[in-house]
């Protein structure tokens, strides 16, 4: 239910091979080694839980948005019908 990111599993520093450091070249010039690259980095995997908390997250505060406009809606015409009524009520008089 919680996030929980994943890190790769890296324990194993990356060494180079013996043959790498074995090798002389024939010519006797100066060669590099060549340059090694960190492994890719994957991105943190999220459950189904966290997704489905979300949704349902959503899914309440949507709700609760629409009863707040239906209660505003309903106050608003109930002033109105008031009005209305009061307004009627003056003018026999």
């Amino acid at each position: 239910m919680f996030l929980r990111p994943q890190l790769p599993d890296s324990h194993t520093p990356n060494l180079p091979t013996t043959a790498q450091h074995a090798h002389v070249p024939a010519c006797g010039c100066q060669h590099s080694a060549p340059v090694a690259t960190p492994p890719p980095r994957s991105l943190p995997s999220v459950g189904s839980g966290a997704v489905a908390a979300v949704v349902v997250g959503g899914v309440v505060l949507v709700a609760l948005l629409a009863a707040v406009v239906v209660t505003a809606v309903s106050v608003a015409v109930a002033a109105v019908v008031l009005r209305s009524l009061l307004g009627a009520q003056h003018r026999r008089r």
